[in-house]
Formats: C-alpha cells, sequence, structure tokens
C-alpha cells in the first residue's frame, strides 16, 4: 500500500523495534497525527486468549474520564413511561417497533449507539441480522440492556465505550481525539487498560496483553511495552 509523504514523515518519529512506555507512546502518537480533521487515537490490544470459546471471550464497558471527543447518537427502545425518562435524559431517538421496517428495509443507521429494556428485547431480537455486524446490538454486559436507561444515556453521552475482541483476538477502541492533551489521553488509556485486565476470563492462560498499539485515524502504529501495562 503506497503512503504519501506526510505519513513516510510521521513514521520517521517511531522506531518499529522500540516498544514505548505510555507516556513516550501518547506523545508520540500526538505527533505522528498529521491530517486536517482532528484524528481519533484508537487503542488496538491483542489478548492471550480464545474467542471462540465462551469462558475466554472479553467483553464490557468503561466510561473514560474525559470522554471520546466525539458527538454520540443514542438510540433506546422503550414503551410506556420510559419513552419519557429516555428523551428527558437526552436520547436523540426513543421508539419501538415502528423502527424496525425502518432500519430494516430502508437502512436507517442515524445512530451510534442502541440502548433497551429487557421487555423490548423481543422486538430489538429481530433487528440482530443487521444490528449484529455493526455491533450495535444492546447486551446487558455493556449496560446498553436495562431499566435505567437516564443512567445508560447519561454515561455513553459522558464517554462510555464497549469494548470487545474481534474475530482475530484483538479489541479496537478510541481512546479520544488528536486535540486532547497528554494527561488527558494517557487517563483515558489507563482507566481503559485496567477494565480490560480486571475482565480478563478465569480460563486465560498465560500473557494475557500479548500486544497494544496506539495509533490516530491516519497515523503510523505505537507499540506499548506491555509488561509495564498489566
Amino acid at each position: 500500500m503506497k503512503r504519501g509523504k506526510k505519513y513516510a514523515d510521521a513514521a520517521k518519529l517511531i522506531d518499529r523495534e522500540v516498544q514505548y512506555d505510555t507516556a513516550e507512546a501518547i506523545s508520540l502518537v500526538k505527533k505522528s497525527a498529521y491530517a486536517k480533521f482532528d484524528e481519533t487515537i484508537e487503542a488496538h490490544i491483542r489478548l492471550g486468549v480464545d474467542g471462540r470459546h465462551a469462558d475466554q471471550q472479553v467483553r464490557g464497558a468503561v466510561v473514560l474520564p474525559h470522554g471520546t471527543g466525539k458527538t454520540v447518537r443514542v438510540l433506546v427502545f422503550a414503551k410506556g413511561d420510559k419513552v419519557a425518562e429516555a428523551e428527558a435524559a437526552g436520547a436523540d431517538f426513543v421508539g419501538g417497533e415502528e423502527l424496525i421496517p425502518k432500519i430494516q428495509n430502508e437502512g436507517w443507521f442515524e445512530f451510534d449507539v442502541v440502548v433497551a429494556t429487557p421487555d423490548m428485547m423481543g422486538v430489538v431480537g429481530r433487528l440482530g441480522r443487521v444490528l449484529g455486524p455493526k455491533g450495535l446490538m444492546p447486551n446487558p454486559k455493556a449496560g446498553t440492556v436495562t431499566m435505567d436507561v437516564a443512567k445508560a444515556i447519561s454515561d455513553i453521552k459522558a464517554g462510555k465505550i464497549e469494548y470487545r475482541l474481534d474475530k482475530t483476538n484483538i479489541i479496537h477502541v478510541p481512546v479520544g481525539k488528536a486535540s486532547f492533551s497528554e494527561e488527558q489521553l494517557t487517563d483515558n488509556f489507563r482507566t481503559l487498560i485496567e477494565a480490560i485486565v480486571k475482565a480478563r476470563p478465569a480460563a486465560a492462560k498465560g500473557q494475557y496483553l500479548r500486544s497494544v498499539t496506539l495509533a490516530s485515524t491516519m497515523g503510523p502504529g505505537i507499540k506499548l511495552n506491555t509488561a509495564k501495562l498489566s
């Protein structure tokens, strides 16, 4: 894949043979974000687990202390007095059965997170095939299936992110924006790592944090020293 001059200049800042400590990696990831827009800083965490086994799944959610820097649009599936509660808490969209054809047939996806009350999961379940592959299916472990919709919305708007393994046992999550200060990015990153270490399955053997890389949207990856993280 051919890269541009700006990428090449950014890559020169980083020694690919070195595993950096957190402070240095965050300083470098900010310096290597060269795009004209405010790039997202992402963490890519490879775990020593096999996600094909149910007892080695790693999934959860954590509120980043400084948020993600992104405005998150929340869709809530609710009925009765929970509709008003969701609206009052700042949900961007609230509805029920009537939203099924809009999402299924019209391809409407103007939302980033889906929250549902447990009594609506029968309805939401019918959207499994379209929401599942996009990582949008509500899940009790992530706190997105709950009767306390106000708290769920408040947490999400405050910077709650969901983390889960992909098919290659890697977690990909945002930890902020290039415009964040080094302190804000460090706080967010450490909060995320602590949550993932705490979520270690009992069945996981050997080294848990296999590799951790930080990268901006357009910039090169920066490897971290995993021994100093766990």
